[in-house]
């Protein structure tokens, strides 16, 4: 929000990956006077409803992830997230920078900011981006749920998982490029 406001940019649209786009959700519905549209790519839909079963799962999430070995978390996290060779040979190399303490933190804040208010909507235009093989979380249930709910197209990235900006950069930049028109 500091930085919206300090730059001075009228209506800014957000784009958010994963977390990022658990965040900028937040702060559309926090301060949606300073957002003139979302892009919501690969993150799950904060104020959509849980079943008990995702609510088990979110929070045994980081307790499990905790009991893996820093040594095997980033290739695990990397194969998970990723379907070409080159996007997790790169996220492999990205999560191996990250300390484990610091992963299971940004962890936490990310279920953190699951917070089911099925009445809520997005009070800017909405683009919706998932990776078609996306395994991680609920994502792959909770998005099309949540384009239901708003009623806009889900954009579904073909041959690409939980960053389909790796894995089909061209696709995610043309659905981008479509969203700006």
């Amino acid at each position: 929000m500091a930085l919206l406001e300090h730059l001075d940019l009228p209506s800014a649209v957000l784009v958010g990956h994963s977390l990022g786009g658990n965040l900028a959700q937040e702060l559309v519905r926090r301060h949606p006077q300073l957002v003139g549209g979302l892009v919501a790519i690969d993150c799950t839909w904060n104020t959509g409803p849980l079943s008990a079963i995702e609510r088990f799962a979110l929070r045994l999430a980081a307790p499990s992830l905790a009991l893996i070995p820093a040594r095997r978390l980033p290739r695990l996290m990397a194969s998970a997230s990723a379907v070409t060779p080159a996007a997790v040979e790169a996220l492999e190399a990205a999560f191996a920078r990250m300390p484990k303490a610091r992963f299971l933190d940004v962890w936490r804040a990310t279920t953190a900011l699951v917070a089911p208010d099925p009445g809520y909507r997005t009070p800017v235009p909405l683009t919706l981006i998932r990776g078609e093989r996306d395994r991680t979380g609920n994502i792959a249930t909770a998005m099309p749920d949540w384009a239901r709910a708003e009623g806009v197209a889900e954009h579904v990235i073909p041959n690409a998982g939980h960053v389909p900006s790796l894995d089909a950069p061209e696709a995610v930049s043309a659905v981008l490029l479509e969203a700006a028109r």
